[in-house]
């Protein structure tokens, strides 16, 4: 049971998590935290948070749990404004793409990570965002993976899986460099592919009538170039090394491609495509619920 659970950044993540554990019976109040009034008298109004404090530090104290979901870049200040008003047995967990940054943002606040930190990015998420787009059921059966350092009490770690746990969600630990290189191929590198798709073809001067004939293959594939920029400017700054050497791995299998169609070699294509398909089917089963 979370006594006392602080949300800094009550959107999709934050408010899902709150909703989650509601429904659950496993969280007593919930206090709100964030930079826009209106959006956190919404989250009131919604019933995702109990009461709110534009003030990080104020938000969090007495609290026993905090997780802090806001975009990458604002997560040093973050650390900087809860540093002094934490309670010594609190927990805190996070919401980042990226955990490098996040452990080196602890640092800089910190003087070292403390106990309570157990960094962790719940791999789930719609191209929405808001706290009017969160739902209790977005953890289900999905992952969630902890990233603890050589600091974090175990206690801490238990609590924080337990919690997501209690959200449906299946938990994973590993480390902070393993994480991010996963994540670059998984999920930073297909989010820039469908960026990149969408603003190559916008700025081609038949834009309209391509967007125009486009069908549901393009929109299913480029659905999450919907996705907040602000936010994945950060991550691609944050995980900017294993990032961009995925992005120069993938350049190469298009060069590569587009030269096995120059030369019409339909054998190469075939090899490719197959190959393709049996990994992403052995995909398909190995995650169908």
């Amino acid at each position: 049971m979370i006594e006392r659970l602080t949300i800094i950044g009550v959107g999709l993540i934050g408010g899902s998590l709150a909703r989650a554990l509601r429904v659950a019976g496993a969280v007593g109040e919930v206090v709100g935290c964030g930079r826009g009034l209106a959006n956190l008298e919404r989250a009131r109004a919604l019933g995702v948070i109990d009461r709110h404090s534009q003030d990080p530090g104020a938000a969090v104290a007495g609290a026993d749990m905090v997780f802090v979901a806001v975009p990458l870049g604002a997560m040093r200040g973050v650390f900087e404004a809860i540093r002094e008003s934490l309670d010594p047995a609190a927990v805190v967990t996070d919401g980042g793409s990226v955990k490098g940054s996040v452990v080196l943002d602890a640092v800089a606040a910190f003087g070292q990570p403390p106990p309570g930190l157990v960094p962790g990015h719940p791999i789930a998420g719609t191209e929405h965002s808001g706290v009017e787009a969160s739902t209790a059921e977005l953890y289900r059966n999905r992952r969630v993976i902890l990233t603890p350092l050589p600091e974090t009490a175990p206690a801490a770690v238990s609590r924080v899986t337990a919690m997501w746990e209690t959200c449906g969600a299946e938990v994973t630990c590993m480390s902070v460099a393993h994480h991010d290189e996963v994540l670059a191929a998984t999920s930073h590198l297909p989010h820039m592919l469908a960026f990149g798709l969408v603003d190559v073809l916008a700025r081609m001067r038949e834009n309209d009538e391509i967007f125009r004939y486009a069908a549901g293959g393009f929109r299913d594939f480029t659905r999450i170039a919907s996705s907040n920029p602000i936010m994945w400017r950060d991550i691609c700054l944050a995980n900017r090394e294993a990032l961009s050497a995925m992005l120069a791995r993938f350049g190469v299998e298009m060069s590569d491609l587009a030269e096995s169609i120059r030369r019409a070699d339909g054998e190469r294509l075939l090899s490719i495509f197959e190959r393709a398909k049996a990994a992403r089917d052995r995909f398909v089963d190995s995650t169908r619920v």
